[in-house]
């Protein structure tokens, strides 16, 4: 019976990766809708520059850029690296020469496989100012 129903829903379940965790289970991993006291996320104005998130530790500044060239003029393509390790942090950016492109790089390279791993491209949203540094008391001493 239990076998049944699994299989009931899980052929009921929308395609996709992003939809295949939340309508299996109501709480597994996460919560199928967002309560409505939370704050949502607020969604980047289009731009040429695209968030890229899900790389492999593997993944190279040169292959990021072959694999988003596919849907237009890439710039800039760059794997943000760990200082100490030089090893990818799973994330990066890539910047197309138009707002086309991107939304193109976009459509094409969202919930795809690159080295193996799953990747999700959206637009970049603008670094937020840090907050100010507390003023330092005294200086160097020797």
């Amino acid at each position: 019976m239990a076998m049944k129903t699994a299989t009931t829903v899980a052929a009921a379940a929308p395609r996709g990766l992003r939809s295949l965790f939340s309508t299996l289970s109501t709480n597994f991993p996460f919560p199928s809708q967002p309560a409505a006291n939370q704050p949502q996320r607020p969604q980047a104005d289009p731009s040429t520059n695209l968030f890229v998130s899900g790389l492999s530790k593997r993944t190279t500044d040169e292959g990021l850029r072959e694999c988003f060239a596919k849907f237009g003029e890439v710039v800039h393509a760059r794997v943000v690296k760990d200082r100490a390790s030089g090893w990818s942090k799973g994330f990066g950016f890539v910047r197309y020469s138009t707002l086309e492109g991107a939304a193109a790089g976009i459509e094409g390279m969202d919930g795809k496989f690159l080295d193996g791993w799953v990747i999700f491209a959206e637009y970049a949203r603008p670094r937020e100012n840090p907050p100010p540094s507390p003023p330092s008391y005294g200086g160097y001493r020797q």
